[in-house]
């Protein structure tokens, strides 16, 4: 070091926020669609054929279409069956 030198004080530098990276724009672009796609839906609880039991459908608010039931529409008229039971969903006979 020059025995001549002085230390001075410089100004911090403080660095503005990073622009984000391209992998943080697809994420963010992927959240953004994720959050769109699942606004486009609703859970609606419906009374179920028998007392105390419920169907639960996720429908498209756009086109009103069932994307998904739960139980299936199978399942419901197994139950209105007068031959149904527990266990009555498979056949170990053949």
């Amino acid at each position: 070091m020059n025995a001549d030198a002085t230390i001075r004080a410089i100004p911090a530098v403080t660095a503005d926020k990073s622009l984000p990276s391209g992998a943080d724009d697809e994420a963010n672009s992927r959240a953004a669609a994720d959050a769109e796609r699942q606004a486009r839906y609703r859970l609606v609880i419906e009374q179920g054929p028998r007392s105390g039991s419920f169907v639960y459908k996720t429908l498209d608010r756009e086109t009103g279409e069932v994307v998904r039931q739960l139980p299936s529409e199978e399942v419901l008229k197994l139950r209105q069956s007068d031959d149904y039971g527990a266990g009555a969903v498979i056949n170990t006979t053949v």
